[in-house]
């Protein structure tokens, strides 16, 4: 039997660092259980609203958040409060896919296009690895705007 994977992320700010992420992938917030979302409504006030009815007190509402791939291929990102800031580098980090199929400048310009896209959603470039045939095709090193890394790949 296969396995679902969530991949969770611990962040001072779980909704911002979700919607950034959802912005990267193409994915979507769910909506709350047993709530129709329908197109083009705010899932945040869903979420709020639902919680609120729950009883969930007004400054834990905002203590999750999650991403879901809308075809259900990718994981389901989860995203956590946490008090402590992050202090070392990951040691699991996310590869997003950005240029399949493509070699050299043509995958390193599709890799350049989606690195400004990210950095003006508040993504920071770190470092850029030139292909070395055959074993790297290059990428991107870069972190979301709490400073996790990830590559484009």
């Amino acid at each position: 039997m296969s396995r679902h994977v969530q991949v969770t992320f611990d962040a001072h700010d779980p909704r911002a660092l979700s919607a950034f992420w959802r912005e990267v992938l193409d994915y979507v917030h769910p909506a709350p259980p047993g709530v129709d979302l329908p197109e083009g409504a705010d899932p945040f006030a869903a979420w709020d609203e639902f919680l609120e009815r729950a009883g969930v007190p007004e400054d834990q509402r905002t203590s999750s958040s999650a991403v879901e791939d809308p075809e259900g291929r990718g994981p389901r990102l989860f995203f956590q409060r946490v008090p402590e800031g992050k202090t070392a580098k990951n040691r699991v980090h996310l590869d997003v896919r950005s240029a399949p199929g493509l070699q050299g400048e043509e995958r390193m310009a599709a890799l350049e296009a989606e690195c400004e896209r990210l950095v003006a959603l508040g993504a920071t470039r770190v470092r850029r690895f030139e292909p070395e045939p055959p074993l790297s095709a290059g990428f991107i090193v870069m972190t979301d705007p709490e400073g996790n890394e990830f590559c484009l790949d």
